[in-house]
């Protein structure tokens, strides 16, 4: 692959609001390239400031991540787990709805049907803990926002997941955890 034909596909991916790549989505993108030549491709890539490393085998179009800020983390986030159910919970969607006082800074905090994990990224940690709920029970206690990567915990199942994990729950502000959502 060279530069060129990298910033078109690039291009073109950002029409369609692709911005993360896996590897396996690049290899795709150039299947005539064996695995030795993507690996110093990608390496090339990211030296020229074409694509940056946002975890191990993931990449992101480095000039649409500017335009895209708002939600990367999440982007990169559902790159890390693919084909895995995953969504925004625990204090991450708690400090948005303003349940907790602690606003979790630069770390995102999602439950995963995929394993537990954390990651440090160029754009904050990800912070990855398995549920053993099941795929139903997981939509009815999230919400589909347009726009954004990730579901979302509903208030009360973002506590319910804090409480299942053990997380600390003294910070809730339980007036507004009452309110509707």
């Amino acid at each position: 692959m060279n530069r060129i034909d990298m910033l078109k596909r690039l291009e073109e991916l950002e029409r369609q609001n692709v911005f993360v790549l896996s590897k396996k989505d690049v290899e795709k993108l150039f299947p005539d390239e064996d695995e030795k030549a993507m690996e110093k491709s990608l390496q090339r890539m990211v030296k020229d400031g074409i694509l940056s490393k946002a975890a191990r085998g993931i990449y992101v179009n480095a000039s649409a991540a500017s335009r895209n800020a708002g939600r990367l983390i999440e982007e990169v986030a559902k790159a890390l787990r693919p084909g895995k159910f995953c969504y925004v919970s625990l204090e991450s969607i708690l400090s948005e709805y303003g349940v907790i006082s602690q606003i979790p800074m630069s770390r995102l905090t999602v439950m995963t049907t995929g394993a537990s994990g954390m990651h440090e990224t160029p754009y904050g940690v990800i912070e990855f803990t398995h549920t053993k709920r099941s795929i139903p029970d997981v939509l009815n206690r999230t919400i589909f926002i347009k726009g954004r990567p990730l579901r979302i915990a509903k208030k009360q199942a973002a506590v319910q997941d804090l409480l299942r994990v053990g997380r600390n729950t003294d910070m809730i502000d339980h007036e507004e955890l009452e309110e509707e959502t």
